[in-house]
């Protein structure tokens, strides 16, 4: 897996989004301390607020970013925002009002929702070749899973030194690190595209989305990822203090056993999908997460949660890692952005669904309960992927023209206007 970092260009790449992570990560516990700091016993109110606003930013602000950034130079923009990121992480020590809090956050989650899914259209780019980009895939979400288990610990090695508020530095530090990264290396720029109107290029990605059985199928999936992710990061908590009343580091290793669980997965995955398809492989590992949600029916003791939440990361990590392989198949690279930001608000959007729905449910109908909702939901999902879903999956669609010639086309937008033909024509 790790042969991919052979590419410069890549490498760099990669060595960017990790840095920016454990910057971010760095800035996820001083945030924390801070609403602390400022509300006392109600931080809790002003974080979930917060993460609200998070997620409200990606669902409506990536779309209409991309649509605006479409014609602009790749580099230079992923440049620009890391720079905007930086000058709001640099602002977040100084604030002395809630309300400051949510502007600012509101603002770096505004400039990750244009970030992010430029970033992940680019890849493909700078990696052409389907196995490489499987590797690049499972390497990134190593980088999250190890972000996951780093920061926190990092974090707490800074506080023994240093106040919370020089956490926000390693923020700063972090995206000023990343965007000379990406300024370092040249990137292909986006591919000449026909001229549309503000509007369509607003909508395309979300459109051709959902007019792609792959991808509502993999829409199912996100609500079902959503769905059991929320009980880990919403619910651990209640289930280590609250019920079994353990101490914080038992939270952080149980935590760390699903980003484990994750990292495992990811390993293994590159060979696994050079054997088996994407849909096969992505079923299972939502089949698995509902079957695991359904056991914790019956949790009662810490050391099976720890077992439960390794095996809750291995399916997790199956079922989302390939899921930019079906991205990058679906559309031509002119809308490879837009596509990837519908991803990005079309599953965020289901984070926003489950975060407060796992956290209610938990505190009105107790954890065993939740852990029964949830798992239906995602029992749900998977029935809804398999349906959407053809089994039969080329990757592009042959059809005929009035001409009499037939074409290979990828998917269609609507009946009358069939997306890119691919290089191949027949008469």
């Amino acid at each position: 897996m790790l042969s991919v970092l052979r590419h410069r260009t890549y490498r760099r790449l990669f060595g960017a989004q990790a840095i920016a992570l454990v910057g971010t990560g760095l800035a996820t516990v001083a945030l924390s301390l801070l609403a602390f700091e400022l509300a006392g016993q109600s931080a809790g109110l002003v974080l979930g607020t917060a993460l609200a606003i998070k997620m409200v930013a990606y669902v409506g602000i990536a779309p209409v970013a991309t649509a605006v950034a479409q014609r602009l130079p790749r580099r230079q923009l992923l440049v620009a925002l890391d720079l905007v990121r930086a000058a709001v992480a640099l602002s977040l020590p100084f604030v002395t009002q809630i309300w400051q809090i949510y502007a600012l956050i509101f603002l770096l989650q505004a400039a990750s929702a244009s970030f992010t899914p430029t970033f992940q259209a680019t890849i493909p780019d700078v990696l052409p070749d389907e196995q490489e980009y499987t590797k690049a895939l499972s390497l990134s979400r190593m980088a999250y899973d190890l972000e996951s288990l780093l920061s926190p610990m990092l974090a707490a090695a800074l506080l023994g030194v240093m106040s919370f508020h020089a956490l926000f530095a390693g923020t700063v530090l972090g995206f000023l690190a990343s965007a000379l990264l990406v300024a370092s290396v040249t990137l292909p720029g986006p591919a000449a595209a026909e001229r549309r109107g503000f509007y369509d290029r607003t909508t395309r990605g979300l459109r051709i989305y959902l007019a792609t059985p792959r991808l509502r199928g993999l829409l199912a999936i996100n609500f079902g990822l959503a769905a059991a992710g929320a009980m880990v990061f919403v619910n651990t908590v209640v289930l280590v203090q609250a019920q079994w009343g353990l101490p914080q580091n038992a939270l952080a290793l149980a935590l760390a056993s699903f980003g484990a669980g994750s990292m495992v997965a990811a390993l293994g995955l590159p060979r696994l999908l050079e054997r088996w398809p994407d849909r096969p492989v992505m079923l299972t590992g939502t089949a698995a997460l509902c079957v695991l949600m359904v056991a914790g029916i019956w949790l009662t003791s810490y050391p099976p949660l720890l077992l439960l939440w390794f095996m809750v990361g291995v399916a997790y990590a199956i079922a989302q890692t390939p899921s930019g392989r079906l991205l990058r198949r679906s559309a031509h690279p002119t809308d490879r952005p837009a596509l990837f930001a519908a991803q990005f608000a079309l599953s965020h959007a289901c984070w926003l669904l489950f975060y407060p729905l796992a956290g209610w449910a938990g505190a009105h109908w107790g954890l065993s309960a939740t852990f029964g909702v949830l798992g239906a939901a995602v029992l749900l999902a998977l029935c809804v992927a398999w349906r959407l879903w053809p089994a039969e999956d080329p990757e592009v669609i042959e059809h005929h023209h009035d001409d009499g010639t037939r074409h290979a086309h990828a998917y269609w937008i609507d009946d009358q206007h069939p997306h890119w033909p691919v290089s191949r024509s027949k008469p």
